[in-house]
């Protein structure tokens, strides 16, 4: 931090000079010019713009959501007789999750299956018919229309029984919509109703989440896109992980840019197969496209500004200078970013910009502090 208690001292201190010159010897003398005030920093409050290698990449920043997200709804009308999951359970796949109460849908499962019975039965009947009439017909006992009709019937017959299946099959699929399941494997994420609670189909009873990878949909500018491809390398930093760097893929690149923000959509995958982490944390990732390189790099904290208003403090002959930059690559591990124009490797610049004016002196603390003795007494 700046020494802004030595800068106020060093104000003052000239402040009391120029008024001792200006009574000296009884007469009112012109104050002299005024002199910039000198800032003593302290060597924490300067880095050096140093070349070392970079890795390239782009940075996408959101919210780690989870991949699969299944909303489970009710597909027939009735009433909520059971449910057995409340928001936070693990559930595995086909886990009755709830049992609706439907009337007359399982009174309808039990008919159609008598039809389909009957159906059987009568089809039995009608093989042994034709059967019967064929042997007739063979021996001249019977005509020829009546050995077509027997046939007739027996096609009759099975049709009946093809439909009283269908019906059946139907009935029975509508019957078990009244036990609800679970598709996936996951967590309940939010529950929607409760037990004894009425219910039409189509209306929503329970959000069910699988955390098993993670997926940040983020954009990238079109001048950045094709570096991107599937299967590339992410780390992962999250802010409620300090100091941790997880890894993952890219998962899936828009195959079009939005033409009013020049920015194509990338979605980015991170496993969790322990379920350590949980959905909705915000987190930055940085898509590694290629090696690294040497570059000049800065802290982060260092630059003010975005864009073409991208600036750095320097310190040139004991002044400082708001020097424009432009910056490139980012290393959020690091905490440092690439300066591309604007500074050169060696150069000092301001760690906290903000706390110094542009065109301000600086000394820093270990010079201030090796004056040589005696000097106060001079």
């Amino acid at each position: 931090m700046l020494n802004t208690k030595t800068l106020l001292l060093t104000s003052a201190l000239a402040a009391s000079l120029a008024a001792a010159a200006c009574t000296a010897g009884g007469e009112a003398k012109e104050p002299p010019a005024a002199t910039t005030p000198v800032v003593v920093v302290t060597p924490e409050d300067l880095v050096t713009a140093r070349r070392e290698p970079i890795g390239t990449g782009v940075t996408l920043t959101g919210t780690l959501d989870p991949y699969r997200t299944v909303e489970i709804r009710a597909q027939v009308a009735g009433l909520v007789s059971r449910l057995t999951v409340d928001r936070g359970s693990a559930v595995r796949a086909g886990q009755t999750l709830a049992t609706i109460e439907a009337q007359g849908l399982r009174s309808q499962a039990a008919g159609a299956r008598a039809a389909v019975a009957a159906a059987e039965a009568h089809l039995a009947v009608a093989r042994k018919q034709l059967d019967a009439a064929r042997r007739l017909y063979q021996a001249g006992a019977m005509s020829e229309m009546d050995a077509r009709t027997a046939e007739a019937q027996y096609e009759a017959a099975r049709a009946q029984l093809a439909s009283a299946r269908a019906q059946a099959s139907g009935a029975a699929e509508q019957a078990g919509h009244t036990v609800v399941t679970a598709p996936i494997a996951g967590e309940i994420s939010d529950r929607k109703v409760s037990a004894g609670e009425a219910v039409n189909p189509g209306q929503a009873l329970l959000t069910l989440v699988s955390t098993d990878q993670l997926e940040l949909a983020g954009q990238v500018p079109v001048e950045e896109v094709a570096a991107v491809r599937p299967g590339q390398p992410v780390e992962f930093t999250l802010d409620a992980y300090p100091g941790r760097t997880f890894r993952g893929s890219v998962a899936r690149v828009e195959p079009t840019a939005d033409p009013a923000t020049r920015q194509v959509g990338v979605y980015v995958r991170l496993p969790n197969p322990k379920h350590e982490l949980v959905g909705g944390l915000f987190a930055t990732g940085r898509i590694l496209t290629g090696g690294q390189r040497m570059a000049v790099v800065v802290p982060a904290a260092a630059v003010q500004g975005t864009g073409s208003d991208a600036t750095v403090r320097v310190i040139r002959d004991g002044v400082v200078v708001s020097q424009p930059v432009v910056v490139g690559a980012r290393d959020e591990a690091r905490g440092v970013v690439e300066i591309k124009e604007g500074l050169a490797g060696g150069e000092q610049v301001l760690a906290a910009p903000g706390e110094v004016a542009d065109g301000a002196r600086v000394r820093v603390a270990a010079e201030s502090a090796a004056a040589p003795a005696g000097a106060e007494g001079r």
